[in-house]
């Protein structure tokens, strides 16, 4: 075994026991890179391919201008359950919050159409939402929404539940869902979002929902950090 690979592997070896033990700062945040290379005596190099050893573990991640941080639990994420974003976070004992990045009306891409069964170069309702778990953006979302059964949505308060917004002011209730989750790279919007580098390993999960009517209502894109979500389903 190389020198460098011999050091690799200390640095991964003695982080990972400091992680275990508690021994960063309360923010999760790791010294520098400037300051591990000098604690360790190696090259930046050296232990860059180890922290990023230690991010396909899913121990560690790194920020765009920020650096590495200690990765938190991940998020338990049922599919087969309807509960929304928020809920999930609560029920597991983790705060959520929701930012909109924008929201507008827009001709959406035939795939959408296609997937919100409406003829080529269709108007619709997008949104688009960062969604975070403690303060940590985890997820990238696009919403496709058909605009016949949601009229002035775009200038309610999408910082709630989409759920119970359909619920309380369009008397619209989820009913079938078809989910598709495939592994991917983040695009750029996405990346810059999550603040990661783009191209960075991602879980994309479409998901067409529809109304209990069985009516086709909304499409959503998600893009998850890949370290941030565990799928854990169980059917009977």
């Amino acid at each position: 075994m190389s020198e460098a690979l011999t050091t690799v592997a200390v640095i991964c070896l003695s982080l990972s026991e400091k992680i275990a033990r508690g021994a960063f700062a309360a923010d999760g945040r790791l010294p520098s890179e400037r300051q591990l290379s000098e604690q360790f005596s190696t090259t930046r190099i050296t232990l860059r391919e180890a922290l990023s050893q230690l991010e396909g573990q899913g121990l560690v991640y790194r920020e765009v201008r920020r650096g590495w941080f200690i990765s938190p639990p991940r998020i338990i994420y049922n599919p087969l359950q309807r509960s929304h974003f928020h809920a999930m976070a609560l029920e597991q004992g983790r705060r959520a919050r929701t930012e909109v990045i924008d929201a507008k009306a827009l001709m959406a891409s035939d795939t959408v159409c296609s997937k919100l069964s409406l003829p080529p170069k269709s108007e619709v309702h997008c949104i688009r939402r960062l969604r975070y778990i403690d303060d940590r953006p985890v997820l990238y979302v696009e919403h496709y929404l058909n605009p016949t059964f949601f009229p002035n949505i775009l200038s309610a308060d999408l910082t709630q539940s989409l759920t119970d917004l359909y619920s309380a002011q369009y008397g619209i209730s989820y009913g079938r869902v078809r989910f598709d989750m495939v592994p991917t790279r983040l695009p750029e919007q996405a990346s810059n979002a999550l603040r990661v580098a783009p191209g960075s390993p991602a879980l994309f999960i479409t998901r067409v929902n529809r109304d209990q009517q069985d009516r086709v209502i909304d499409c959503d894109l998600e893009y998850w950090r890949y370290d941030a979500l565990h799928i854990d389903v169980e059917v009977s």
